[in-house]
């Protein structure tokens, strides 16, 4: 485990790193939800809101909860598709703790009358 360089600090901008810290041992399950998380729609520009799920077991280690926070602000400014955005999340929270299992639900409000649901997990 590395050293914090985010939880405790004053941070004003995004940032792609995500922190850990050792699991307690007689955690099984870990859920995490963000219902505060945008992107854009890459064709049309406009906004997409969602609601993340990430439920996972950890292993060796646990995902610190502000820089994941810090991590999905930055989705903001980028372009991505409901089911891409599931893939990337995963692919990142498991390069950054190597979960037993890990899966990422996201959920893109209603637009057009349209609701996506993607889950990606390994």
């Amino acid at each position: 485990m590395e050293e914090f360089t985010i939880l405790g600090k004053k941070v004003s901008k995004p940032m792609k790193k995500l922190e850990a810290f050792d699991a307690p041992e007689d955690v099984k399950t870990v859920t995490l939800t963000s219902d505060e998380v945008t992107s854009l729609c890459p064709i049309t520009g406009q906004p997409d809101w969602y609601t993340i799920e990430i439920e996972y077991q950890p292993d060796k280690l646990c995902l610190e909860s502000k820089s994941l926070k810090l991590y999905f602000w930055t989705f903001r400014e980028e372009g991505h598709f409901c089911e891409q955005l599931s893939n990337i999340i995963l692919k990142d929270i498991q390069k950054a703790i190597s979960p037993k299992t890990l899966k990422v639900t996201v959920e893109m409000k209603p637009r057009g009358g349209i609701k996506i649901r993607s889950v990606a997990e390994i």
